[in-house]
């Protein structure tokens, strides 16, 4: 009886075992950044003062990680108190009704040694669609580096068709991340060639 007890108490444990083996990585906020662009008229570029990116994986396979990045759209950044202002309202990011804009990976394929197509769920004003994450790394094998990358989308397609008075907007938003990534624990990261 205990030797059956003692073996199920080990097998029990082994996928815990098992979890503690994958790569753990974390972000450097101060180094990392959020931006956007969207053409126009009148300049609209920007960043977000506050957010966070996670990076997790299941196992030491890079195709297995889950990315997910949370902004808090109230911290838009043009340089313009109006821009910002603008862009705040429920004609834009609607804020108060919608505080986060987030992004949630579902599938990465590596299309090069180092580039990416993260898949995945980008949300805004409470609207989510799927849209892809164009991501290339440095320091690949080294356990630090950056993750760059960009993703487009149409505006109109979350609802956000608000317009400014004597600017014209284009419908194309490009967001770019610059995300400065240290692996903390557990083993390197295996890419295909």
């Amino acid at each position: 009886m205990r030797l059956a007890i003692l073996c199920f108490l080990a097998l029990a444990t082994l996928p815990t075992l098992g979890r503690a083996q994958v790569p753990v990585f974390e972000t450097t906020p101060t180094d990392s950044t959020i931006k956007f662009y969207v053409k126009s008229s009148v300049s609209i570029v920007g960043n977000f003062d506050k957010w966070d990116a996670t990076l997790k994986f299941s196992s030491a396979d890079v195709t297995t990680a889950i990315l997910d990045i949370k902004i808090e759209a109230a911290t838009v950044n043009t340089g313009s108190g109006v821009k910002d202002s603008k862009l705040k309202s429920k004609d834009f990011f609607n804020v108060e009704h919608d505080p986060l804009i987030t992004f949630h990976s579902t599938k990465i394929v590596q299309t090069s040694p180092v580039d990416f197509d993260v898949q995945g769920n980008f949300t805004i004003r409470g609207v989510s669609k799927p849209e892809t994450l164009k991501l290339s790394v440095t320091g690949k094998g080294t356990g630090q580096g950056s993750i760059k990358g960009t993703m487009a989308f149409d505006r109109k397609d979350y609802g956000i068709d608000g317009s400014i008075p004597f600017v014209k907007i284009a419908d194309r938003v490009e967001v770019n991340v610059d995300l400065q990534i240290k692996q903390v624990s557990g083993p390197r990261l295996v890419y295909k060639e």
